[in-house]
């Protein structure tokens, strides 16, 4: 039998507390693909959509694509661009309701338009209206993911990423599709159970490179090779101050086997107390800017010291422009350094205006809010290189996907090499560098704006690795963010009360 199986990508991971807001154009600038040409854009790469069609293809199945619609994370999702998007897949689904046999869904899990909280919830709400609930629905998850109940309830299948920095995202495409045909063949009827942990996040926030927190995922997979279909342990996002915020445990299983769900439920209690137990046991040690100034002055290894710029992670919806790392290395008198990025349209369209060679004054940074992270810095330089910021990334991340950084800029300061970009990304790829001139092995000091994933690229080079915290907008000091519609009590927000 041809199974018809509907598929889509739809992923956003919102960080509430910014002032900015996520527009269609973001979308746009860093994917927006309709049908054909998502698949030829995306369907060979480490992307969900090429794990799906790993077992479509051989399966023989007829997959319609929907749209495949990627923006970096940011502020909340406008109802317009959430509309457009949902409104693809939705008539999607109607105008093939009649022959489709199960839906597969590349979702993030943390997305918060900013008309309500839940969209992924949404979204799957919005779905069942137009299919029914007994259609297959599967879904695949972000490591970080926020899983309210309702994703529970309207999807049978969630499979989340096991690994941070994220680099198994097609074998968890194929996972998910793996189940899906399953169910569609009638062998199993699968359905998922919630645990929920009241914390902002996982202590570790995910990091499968330390052993603390790899033991999670370990224990997930065990019990998937005992018979589960999927066990997914979800780290949960700190940016976004919504009523499902927290870690959850996810467990795929047969409903018609008693003996599966007992499995369930325990492997996911089993695995939510450990993330509770754990909650004091955090491993990054957070420096602050001086230390961290003078450990880059002071670095004489053989390969470069990398400072991950923790705070101001464009990864977790920070502006990406702030300010006072670079003023710290520069008063260091730091030199052989590369900054990066510096996520400032306007400085980037004011060097565009001049030469490469050019000396220039320019004013970097500073602009999303001041009070997170630093002003704007005045500075003078050599501007080294101009470009429209196209890259292909070869990473574990994202090698073989296309990406910009829209007009682009590197400004010399006096031996701190700084990116000027105007689209906003996190470095998680060598060619995030290497398209604009910069070699990053021959640099003494690379300061990364990045929470982690820069890892998968950037650790293989490093000669060491320190975590500064600058205080921008995802400074791991929660008390610094305003939360309203998180339940409480919430860890570490609350402390004295247990789960």
């Amino acid at each position: 039998m041809t199974f018809t199986v509907l598929t889509a990508e739809f992923q956003h991971e919102s960080n509430t507390f910014s002032r900015y807001r996520t527009d269609l154009p973001q979308f746009a600038a860093d994917a927006l693909h309709y049908g054909d040409d998502a698949i030829a854009a995306r369907g060979n790469a480490n992307t969900e959509l090429a794990g799906f069609l790993d077992v479509a293809r051989p399966a023989g199945w007829n997959v319609i694509h929907a749209i495949t619609a990627h923006a970096v994370p940011g502020g909340q999702v406008t109802k317009a661009a959430y509309d457009h998007i949902a409104g693809v897949i939705l008539k999607t689904a109607h105008d093939n309701r009649d022959r489709l046999d199960g839906v597969l869904l590349s979702l993030h899990g943390s997305m918060v338009p900013d008309f309500c909280e839940d969209g992924e919830g949404l979204l799957l709400r919005l779905l069942r209206a137009e299919l029914g609930d007994e259609i297959p629905i599967a879904v695949t998850l972000d490591l970080h993911a926020m899983v309210s109940a309702e994703m529970v309830e309207r999807a049978q299948i969630l499979v989340s990423y096991k690994t941070y920095p994220h680099v198994d995202m097609r074998v968890t495409g194929a996972h998910a599709a793996r189940i899906l045909d399953r169910a569609m063949k009638g062998e199993i009827a699968p359905r998922t159970i919630r645990a929920h942990v009241p914390m902002l996040d996982e202590a570790n926030s995910g990091r499968t490179d330390i052993p603390e927190t790899l033991a999670l995922y370990q224990r997930a997979t065990v019990a998937e090779q005992a018979g589960l279909e999927a066990v997914s342990v979800n780290a949960a996002f700190t940016g976004a101050d919504v009523f499902c915020v927290g870690p959850t445990v996810l467990a795929t299983y047969d409903s018609r086997d008693p003996a599966a769900e007992a499995a369930a439920r325990a492997v996911t209690e089993e695995l939510a107390a450990k993330i509770w137990d754990g909650r004091t046991k955090k491993r990054n040690v957070f420096i602050e800017v001086e230390e961290a100034a003078a450990e880059a002055l002071a670095w004489q290894g053989d390969r470069p010291l990398v400072i991950s710029d923790y705070a101001d992670n464009p990864g977790a919806g920070s502006y990406g422009d702030s300010t006072a790392l670079l003023a710290g290395l520069m008063q260091a008198g730091v030199t052989g350094a590369v900054f990066t990025p510096m996520i400032d349209p306007e400085a980037a369209a004011e060097l565009h205006r001049h030469a490469e060679g050019a000396t220039v004054t320019v004013t970097l940074g500073g602009k999303g809010d001041p009070s997170f992270g630093g002003g704007p810095l005045t500075v003078t330089g050599i501007i080294r290189k101009l470009s429209d910021g196209a890259y292909i990334g070869d990473g574990p991340i994202q090698g073989g996907l296309s990406h910009s950084f829209g007009p682009t800029a590197v400004i010399d300061l006096g031996g701190i090499e700084v990116l000027v970009v105007t689209e906003a990304q996190q470095m998680v790829d060598l060619q995030q560098l290497r398209a604009f001139g910069i070699e990053p092995t021959r640099r003494r000091v690379l300061a990364l704006k990045s929470m982690q994933h820069f890892r998968a690229a950037f650790e293989p080079i490093a000669g060491k690795i320190i975590v500064c915290d600058a205080g921008a907008l995802a400074t791991p000091r929660a008390e610094r963010r305003p939360y309203i519609r998180a339940p409480r009590p919430l860890w570490p927000l609350d402390r004295d009360f247990q789960s």
